[in-house]
């Protein structure tokens, strides 16, 4: 297993990668870094397959692009399709975990000729909404039950992560904590905060490292945060309006490829995502297996890494079979 930089067009992004065979990229999502898919790089690559984790754009080692609008869902499908490209390939199957899974799926959508199979983690496949931009309308939806704010709506602040930069580590150990499926049900997020009550004020400080989290690898986040902020990451989020108004061709669009669908049973995730696991047959045409694992939470690939590697490696075993 090796970390490198490689050069792609106008971004340089840093991969850590081990394997030989079939490309296979593996997608992070938030808070996360590349070093999330390590049990998967490893076993993959046993499994006779080139298994590539990125630093996504604005995370770790790869570059941060300062301008919000430099952060769309075409930004990010490119980012991927000119990273086969740089590893000297033409196609690859796309795995992705929280944001890195609507990555995903949209590398599915929008490049069919390059990326032949697709699997997502805790964030299933979200079919563009007719009806205007998402933010207004979860901000409709949770003010009308009463639910106070969507985590997703105070990220759109474009001061949102100042409360998140002023101590890395306290916010990271808050996010991986209430996002556990080891944490009690109590203490978990429900993603939704109250009036003038902040994301990490939701969140008890009594916070602790989740059982699979050791100290060393969680100063690897806090190192990789403290030096490059969570301005990029949540711009991501501030794209959002921004990426429904420039995907409009992609209205009613299905994939076709082979797909996967993997969800803790635990994600605090599936509050507000949760209703579109329904219908993953109907978007996804050549949906494989739709997996729940019972106690699970939201760091499914981490979590549970020996049944996540194993299913995955089943899957893209059978890639040439119906």
């Amino acid at each position: 297993m090796q970390t490198r930089r490689i050069a792609t067009d106008g971004l340089t992004q840093q991969v850590l990668e081990a394997g030989e065979g079939p490309l296979v990229l593996l997608l992070h999502g938030f808070p996360e870094l590349g070093i999330s898919w390590r049990a998967q790089v490893q076993a993959l690559a046993e499994a006779g397959f080139h298994a590539v984790a990125p630093d996504m754009r604005g995370y770790g080692g790869t570059d941060k692009p300062a301008d919000l609008e430099d952060h769309t869902i075409l930004h990010l499908v490119g980012d991927m399709v000119d990273l086969i490209r740089a590893l000297g390939e033409e196609q690859a199957v796309v795995i992705g975990h929280d944001w890195g899974a609507a990555v995903a799926w949209h590398c599915a959508l929008l490049r069919p000729d390059v990326f032949r199979a697709v699997a997502g983690l805790s964030v299933p496949f979200q079919p563009r909404r007719p009806k205007g931009p998402p933010t207004a309308a979860m901000a409709a939806i949770t003010r009308r039950a009463g639910m106070g704010d969507l985590y997703i709506n105070r990220f759109q602040s474009p001061e949102a992560h100042v409360e998140l930069d002023a101590d890395p580590a306290t916010a990271l150990r808050k996010m991986f904590w209430t996002y556990d499926g080891a944490t009690a049900e109590a203490d978990q997020s429900t993603g939704f905060m109250p009036d003038g009550v902040s994301l990490l004020d939701s969140i008890a400080d009594q916070a602790t490292l989740p059982p699979w989290m050791s100290e060393a690898h969680f100063s690897e986040y806090v190192a990789a945060f403290t030096a490059s902020g969570f301005k990029g990451p949540l711009d991501w989020y501030r794209c959002l309006d921004r990426n429904w108004a420039l995907t409009a061709f992609l209205q009613g669009r299905k994939i076709v490829q082979p797909a996967l669908f993997m969800v803790g049973d635990r994600d605090p995730v599936r509050h507000y995502a949760g209703p579109h696991e329904a219908g993953q047959k109907d978007w996804l045409t050549d949906l494989r297996g739709q997996v729940i694992l019972p106690g699970a939470g939201h760091w499914l690939q981490q979590e549970r890494a020996e049944e996540v590697s194993a299913a995955l490696v089943e899957f893209l075993r059978n890639l040439g079979r119906r």
